[in-house]
């Protein structure tokens, strides 16, 4: 049997993400959302930022979505939404996942998995360290 090569995106999941993690698609469930601040016409592009923290999750966990500008209108609390080529970013030793304009964020079927809040992978502090080879 021949095996079929075709580029299917791999989903993974919360507990999986890692720092510098980057080309990852998720599907996950909006717990709660934060607006950050909305920045007025003084920021260089002459338009306004908007920058919210959504805690975002499946069946395995949950971490810190950094949401711009229309993710903040597309992420709503209680929505399911898949997210393409996302990436971790590190914020003060902590994980943040976020898209920039290379990746989607695509409002998904409502997902039949309960958030597991308990396990929040933005509370893990990881600290660099150098390793001698």
């Amino acid at each position: 049997m021949a095996e079929q090569n075709k580029q299917q995106a791999a989903f993974i999941k919360v507990n999986q993400l890692r720092p510098g993690a980057f080309g990852l698609n998720l599907t996950v469930k909006v717990v709660n959302s934060k607006m950050i601040q909305t920045r007025g016409r003084n920021n260089t592009q002459g338009r306004n930022m908007r920058l919210a923290e959504l805690l975002v999750g499946d069946e395995t966990g949950v971490v810190v979505f950094t949401a711009r500008n229309d993710q903040v209108d597309t992420m709503k609390e209680g929505s399911t939404v898949t997210l393409r080529n996302a990436k971790i970013d590190m914020y003060k030793g902590s994980m943040r996942l976020a898209v920039d304009k290379w990746g989607r964020v695509e409002v998904a079927e409502s997902a039949d998995f309960s958030v597991k809040e308990d396990c929040n992978l933005s509370l893990i502090e990881f600290e660099l360290i150098t390793v001698e080879e």
